[in-house]
């Protein structure tokens, strides 16, 4: 069974992905300012937001099965359903206990509408495109993430806290229907293995004798961008300017606030990530090894972590870009080589472990990353950023070789 064209996949299964994330990434925002209306203190905000990504731990793995068992769009529909009933529970009731288990609920939603809508896309990619379309679809993750908070605080100061997570809702739901409706059906009927054209890449099944520590390299190419970016660098960026100019600093003439350029700078790695990661997963199709195109777009994240030590203004932004332009390459390349790692009947499982490993190493990010500052110093945290990026870069730069010598040896197909 010929599987559909990518581009009938792909439009509804993205606009379903970003308008999922509105409620999530709108309560990111305003609930610390909005505690009365949640009904909450805000000590309860910490655990709030988190518990959401402390739930997928033990679930992305059960559900890349489940997937593999079970038609794809049926999944993906009640996880977008399952999202709208709690983003709806954000704005109809408040109080901890509602709120928690909306998170709960939330969590169990994006299990089912990440691991799922990346399988999908697996389904109808093959390694002459993989990266292109994963890259498309890493775009509306970061449409979704980064217009929540824009989109959430507008609707806020409009709306309130209730009206705002109504609307979100609202929009949730026609993602939904977009799916139910749209979504053509993607697992192949009765086959549990497919084979997959083999180009010159790191994709064809049963290519590498090595093939089990390329799994775990690509998963460790997710786990260390996860942990730097979404641990390290969120949890201090704010501290690390605090410290170099006070909670002022000037921008030419103006006088800023410090949270408001902390919001400026994390706003730029989700654009220039969202940037990132359809161009290097496009060429990455292009290249004679994925592995090798992963490893050079880590280099300017190790650069970048080295930049912002300086304390520079301009190294700053040149170094928070370097760092953007690893994230959103390797959050696309990590995904694109488990599927050519993989075969199509098993695409689930290894998107399962993969996220459980990246949901973890984002989990633990932050603490270890304040546990370290008093002891190393924001500076050491940074430089030990680079260095784990530089050595993801020389793991991934070694594949890549070891793939190029091994294409000279084989007969082209």
């Amino acid at each position: 069974m010929k599987p559909p064209d990518p581009r009938t996949v792909l439009l509804p299964v993205s606009i379903a992905t970003g308008l999922s994330l509105l409620g999530d990434t709108t309560l990111y925002t305003v609930l610390p300012t909005h505690t009365t209306e949640a009904g909450v203190t805000l000590a309860m905000v910490g655990l709030l937001l988190s518990a959401n990504r402390w739930i997928r731990l033990p679930l992305n793995g059960p559900a890349g099965l489940l997937l593999e068992k079970l038609p794809r769009k049926p999944i993906f529909v009640l996880a977008m359903f399952l999202g709208t009933i709690s983003t709806g529970l954000y704005a109809l009731d408040h109080g901890f206990a509602i709120l928690l288990a909306a998170r709960l609920l939330w969590g169990l939603s994006w299990v089912g509408i990440w691991v799922g809508g990346n399988t999908i896309v697996l389904d109808v990619t093959r390694g002459n495109d993989r990266g292109k379309w994963l890259g498309i679809y890493q775009i509306a993750f970061y449409a979704g993430a980064g217009g929540g908070s824009i989109i959430g605080g507008f609707l806020t100061d409009l709306l309130g806290y209730h009206g705002a997570m109504g609307v979100n809702a609202g929009l949730t739901l026609v993602g939904a229907f977009a799916a139910m409706v749209f979504l053509p059906e993607t697992r192949p009927a009765g086959v549990t293995v497919s084979p997959q054209p083999k180009v010159a890449l790191s994709n064809a099944p049963n290519q590498s004798a090595y093939q089990p520590a390329e799994f775990a390299s690509a998963i460790g190419l997710l786990a260390v961008n996860r942990l730097l970016m979404e641990g390290f660098l969120l949890a201090t960026f704010a501290l690390f300017l605090q410290q170099l100019f006070g909670n002022t600093m000037s921008i030419g003439e103006t006088p800023v606030g410090t949270s408001t350029v902390t919001g400026i700078g994390l706003g730029l790695t989700t654009l220039v990530g969202a940037a990132a990661a359809p161009i290097t997963g496009a060429f990455s199709d292009r290249a004679a090894s994925r592995w090798s195109v992963a490893g050079w777009s880590l280099l300017p994240g190790a650069a970048g972590f080295l930049l912002m030590v300086s304390g520079s203004p301009l190294a700053i932004i040149a170094g928070l870009t370097g760092a953007s332009i690893a994230s959103g390459s390797s959050a696309n390349l990590s995904t694109a080589l488990i599927g050519d790692l993989g075969v199509r009947g098993q695409y689930g499982r290894r998107l399962g472990g993969l996220f459980t490993i990246g949901d973890l190493a984002s989990a633990i990010g932050p603490p270890t990353a304040i546990w370290l500052q008093p002891r190393i110093g924001l500076e050491g945290v940074y430089m030990l950023a680079a260095v784990l990026f530089g050595g993801m870069a020389g793991l991934s730069l070694f594949w890549g070789i070891y793939h190029r010598r091994r294409s000279k040896t084989a007969r082209p197909e």
